[in-house]
């Protein structure tokens, strides 16, 4: 687990920002549940034989002896808050979140056991047109954040829980055949979650998977379908994928579409968003049938990508417009509220004030160093005449000397 310093939470920042105005655009609504909820709900709704609930959680038992959980992901937490607030009955629901998860596997670059996702849950929409509004959204952002050359949008449909069920049997009939020529991991998960096997990162593995049944062959119509009309929403919006047959998501709830952007510019770490449609999960936690999908993406990642590509803009490390320098009795006296009265007139303008004293060459050191564009330079002659010197820090206009109640107007004069 990591902190994420002033240095770099204007990275954070940017991100979160960027985010939230795509997903104003498409008129979606914050949700905020808590972090830590009872274990039954992923063990329910992720899969009890999943990664996750098996080896990632961090669960334990409160004073009632309850068993509780940090939540590993995000989108059982929003159905179980849907149906407790009565968010589903005859009701069509946009949602998004974002925040912590917790995950106790091996960190490395790119991942920590306490990460951040930012999620999308759409709920009573069946067709396949939420899952192509879904996938367009996130080309929108990635596009605004200047990284969509860097992705590559992969697309599967795992078909109905029947289909996948005959498919399941068809798939562990053939593995069992070859059951010892499989990587540890695979054979682990033979008869607890064998899908999962379909993207194994063993190259092995995946050479023994080349005369496996194909997952195609058992989709149902009604899933063909869907997935056909996906397809041909993103063809007419010019939007290009790869169909990948072995895309299956690592979570049970899945069935339908799944889809994942994938990038091949941080090495092993390829995948910075995927998600797909759940129909099931909604009655598996309690509810009635209702249509739901979603995604969701992890921030770190996200994060580690526009580093890589260096698409940052360098002015949201800028955090300071003007800097106050006070020098002497009566202007420091005065200094604050002068501040206060900039802070109002000039609305949106950031303006620190010298504090803790200091000569007046010290603070003018940490003018510069603030990163300021302007210095407000308040002296005891001015404070007494309610005046204050503007100087330009990067050398562009001359130092001229203004009344305090014309310094809003001076400083959008001069481009501030």
């Amino acid at each position: 687990m990591n902190d994420i310093l002033p240095s770099d939470s204007p990275m954070w920042q940017y991100l979160e920002s960027q985010v939230k105005a795509v997903l104003n655009q498409y008129g979606y609504r914050e949700v905020r549940m808590p972090i830590v909820e009872v274990t039954e709900l992923f063990a329910r709704g992720v899969g009890e034989h999943t990664d996750i609930v098996e080896k990632e959680m961090y669960t334990f038992r409160d004073r009632n002896d309850d068993s509780l959980t940090l939540r590993p992901e995000g989108t059982a937490g929003c159905v179980r808050a849907a149906l407790q607030h009565g968010l589903l009955h005859n009701q069509v629901q946009r949602l998004w979140y974002q925040g912590p998860m917790f995950r106790y596997e091996r960190p490395q670059k790119g991942r920590y056991r306490q990460f951040y996702q930012i999620g999308v849950e759409t709920f009573g929409m069946a067709g396949a047109d939420i899952d192509a509004e879904l996938i367009l959204l996130t080309h929108r952002l990635f596009r605004q954040l200047g990284i969509s050359d860097s992705l590559t949008l992969h697309l599967n449909t795992l078909g109905s829980a029947e289909a996948r069920s005959r498919y399941r049997k068809a798939l562990v009939d053939y593995l069992e055949g070859v059951k010892d020529q499989l990587d540890e991991d695979s054979q682990r998960r033979l008869y607890v979650n064998p899908l999962r096997i379909l993207d194994s990162k063993s190259a092995s593995t995946q050479a023994l998977l080349n005369d496996a049944p194909r997952f195609e062959d058992y989709i149902d119509n009604e899933s063909k379908a869907h997935f056909e009309e996906l397809c041909r929403l993103l063809d007419e919006n010019g939007l290009p994928y790869v169909v990948n047959p072995r895309l299956v998501r690592g979570l049970d709830y899945y069935t339908k579409t799944v889809f994942e952007w994938m990038t091949d510019a941080l090495g092993a770490q390829g995948t910075v968003c995927g998600g797909g449609r759940y129909d099931g999960l909604v009655p598996m936690l309690g509810g009635k049938e209702t249509p739901a999908s979603g995604f969701a993406m992890g921030m770190e990642r996200l994060l580690l990508l526009l580093q890589t590509l260096d698409v940052i803009p360098e002015s949201i490390y800028q955090t300071v417009d003007v800097y106050l320098v006070a020098a002497g009795e009566l202007a420091t006296r005065k200094a604050m509220a002068l501040a206060e009265q900039v802070r109002t007139d000039c609305e949106g303008v950031r303006l620190q004030l010298n504090c803790g004293g200091g000569s007046f060459k010290s603070q003018m050191k940490k003018a510069d160093k603030s990163g300021a564009r302007f210095a407000l330079i308040l002296g005891d002659d001015e404070a007494a005449e309610s005046r204050v010197q503007i100087k330009d820090l990067q050398g562009n206009h001359e130092q001229q000397s203004v009344s305090w109640a014309e310094v809003a107007e001076v400083l959008t004069r001069l481009g501030l």
